[in-house]
């Protein structure tokens, strides 16, 4: 895989976002927390829209990054499951506030939300 990314940063927040750049690492983050464990199928299906290669190279960086752990089952054919670290869970803690200005934000915008989804 790439280089492990260490900086430099000028703040925090640059160094939180040097973890969660781009779109899908949040709703990873998000469907772990909400649903546990996962294999990569339930990843793909719950998050409409990202592709396979996509998810694949998120979930690895998320990995290296020691925000999910992969755990892979020498099973054929292989199985793979995710979750999070306790690095994870503090980043998802760290977020909510985030996602409450999120959701406050839908409402005073009055944008759509996907079905489904709280």
């Amino acid at each position: 895989m790439g280089e492990k990314r260490s900086g430099p940063y000028f703040c925090g927040i640059d160094a939180a976002m040097d973890v969660l750049g781009g779109k899908w690492k949040s709703l990873i983050l998000w469907e772990l927390h909400a649903h546990g464990t996962r294999r990569f199928g339930e990843l793909h299906r719950n998050l409409p829209g990202v592709s396979e290669k996509m998810l694949n190279q998120h979930l690895r960086e998320l990995a290296e990054d020691g925000i999910v752990d992969r755990e892979v089952f020498a099973e054929i054919p292989p199985r793979v499951q995710y979750s999070l670290t306790a690095e994870g869970r503090a980043l998802n803690a760290a977020l909510a506030a985030l996602g409450e200005w999120g959701k406050r934000r839908i409402d005073r915008i009055g944008a759509q939300r996907v079905h489904g989804v709280a």
